[in-house]
């Protein structure tokens, strides 16, 4: 018998329970609700054993950041979704970078909470047999990029540039056909038109360019960022992710 996600949640209010409760149960969780308080939340982690945690960031007596601090270095650490209806560049990035996989901005929709939560938690399975130790998941690894150069992950282009470095690492040759080949596919998966997926690919990366850390920027695109050059296009900013995935996966292999 398959082993139901166990899903715990900093939210006990009626209409939380009422709208998104349901949606998760029936996307085959099994859900835990407690109370909006970061140090009852903290005790529920260690008595429950969650899978996926899902925590409000501003929480009485301690925020979300502060769970996971707390959370860092135990054993069997849970995975963090972290929800606020507030967000800016510093905080994204400070929420990231204390342990969150994924940071979610309300309004959202139930159906879609839901399909985050197991997108997550997929992409954190248990190494698998044959795999190199410590060599995290190609998914994991482009979502993690992804955060340090600045991408929020609430918006439309981060998907598709997610998915677009996953086809690009996959199918290198696809690089040479991003508008005949790449937004297509991905326009498909998403249900949408291939320009739109272009249009928020490239607000995707005026954003991170906008908001991000130039030393990151550095290291990853070099020259392209110099004030004279400007900021890559949008076949640029895949082709360099994922030439890079590519050369990592072949020197661990």
């Amino acid at each position: 018998m398959e082993k139901r996600l166990k899903v715990l949640i900093s939210e006990n209010s009626g209409e939380f329970m009422q709208e998104y409760v349901p949606a998760l149960e029936e996307a085959g969780m099994t859900v835990i609700c407690t109370e909006r308080d970061g140090r009852v939340l903290l005790e529920k982690i260690e008595s429950e054993h969650p899978d996926v945690v899902l925590a409000d960031l501003f929480m009485p007596r301690l925020d979300g950041i502060g769970v996971m601090k707390a959370c860092a270095g135990k054993k069997d650490v849970p995975v963090f979704l972290i929800l606020s209806n507030f967000t800016s560049p510093a905080i994204e990035r400070e929420v990231m970078g204390s342990g969150a996989s994924y940071f979610m901005v309300s309004p959202f929709d139930a159906s879609e909470l839901a399909e985050r939560v197991l997108q997550i938690a997929a992409l954190t399975p248990p190494p698998a047999s044959g795999a190199a130790q410590g060599e995290e998941p190609l998914e994991i690894q482009v979502t993690e990029i992804l955060h340090q150069i600045g991408v929020p992950a609430h918006i439309k282009g981060y998907h598709y540039l997610r998915d677009s470095i996953l086809m690009a690492v996959r199918t290198p040759d696809i690089i040479n056909a991003v508008t005949k080949q790449l937004y297509p596919s991905v326009a498909k998966d998403y249900d949408t038109t291939p320009s739109r997926v272009e249009r928020a690919i490239r607000h995707a990366i005026e954003v991170a360019w906008d908001r991000g850390d130039v030393d990151v920027l550095t290291g990853y695109f070099g020259y392209t960022i110099h004030n004279t050059r400007g900021k890559p296009t949008n076949s640029e900013f895949i082709a360099m992710i994922s030439d890079r995935l590519r050369l990592h996966m072949k020197s661990a292999s």
